[in-house]
């Protein structure tokens, strides 16, 4: 499991407002590998706050609990208690008015793709994943794309995706929204996780039927080459100017002999 990401053109690394993360888990204990994406939406209240809290409590890194089952009534209930907490953290004191009324009135969001993969202790292993808005998950077999999740074509993709608010009076509509997907997994496939802008790029690039796309995504090694590639389909004008993030997920007969940190 590996993320790359990088933040809007002219942003800094600290304005990067998705969020990723991954937990191998431990089969001999019954806990199954998760990771999750969040997009938060830029326009949102203290955005990045709301992304690492969803992060945190999905993948059970949270000491105050959290990572839900992926059925539907425990992701309502998720909801109810990421929202609770959100106003439990809530500043002791805000800069202006308008701070406090954005906070109260119309809170944060961000979309949310979670996957949770089992099988993994001599199993056949299968992946099971929640979305809420436009991050995608595409299950790749050598270079061919055995499922996509959600199913959204390019034009698809656009300004007001569903996803998970602050706000109670969301929750009904979160509810319904909730999308739910899974699929088998064969040694050697990927899955590969990515926030809204680099989807529509891959999903515009794979129904192309362009082997290179896979090909490439699959052998990335190192932050340096994805951030070029970034720029590169950002300079071409077919990537869109926003905060990008791509999770892959290889699923390998054994744990690897080495572990290399790109710091």
């Amino acid at each position: 499991m590996v993320v790359f990401h990088e933040p809007k053109h002219g942003s800094s690394e600290q304005e990067w407002e998705d969020g990723a993360g991954h937990d191998p888990g431990d089969p001999r204990r019954g806990r199954a590998a998760r990771c999750v994406v969040v997009d938060g939406a830029t326009e949102a209240y203290d955005a990045i706050r709301w992304v690492g809290q969803l992060v945190e409590s999905f993948l059970g890194f949270d000491p105050a609990g959290g990572r839900p089952s992926l059925t539907p009534a425990a992701m309502d209930a998720w909801f109810g208690v990421m929202q609770e907490r959100w106003v439990q953290n809530a500043p002791a004191t805000f800069a202006t008015i308008y701070e406090e009324r954005k906070f109260h009135d119309e809170g944060s969001f961000a979309t949310l793709l979670g996957c949770e993969i089992t099988g993994l202790d001599g199993h056949r292993p299968r992946w099971e994943a929640v979305a809420l808005g436009d991050c995608v998950l595409f299950h790749v077999r050598g270079t061919r794309v055995v499922q996509q999740f959600p199913e959204l074509a390019p034009t698809d993709f656009g300004t007001s995706p569903d996803g998970v608010f602050t706000q109670p009076a969301a929750r009904d509509s979160m509810r319904a929204r909730l999308d739910r997907a899974e699929g088998v997994l064969e040694i050697g496939d990927r899955l590969f996780l990515a926030s809204d802008a680099l989807a529509q790029w891959m999903a515009a690039s794979s129904g192309n039927g362009s082997d290179r796309l896979w090909r490439q995504l699959g052998v990335l090694d190192h932050p340096g080459p994805f951030r070029k590639l970034v720029a590169r389909e950002r300079g071409r004008g077919v990537l869109k100017n926003d905060d990008v993030t791509l999770l892959r997920v290889e699923i390998t007969a054994s744990d690897p002999s080495r572990l290399v940190v790109c710091r």
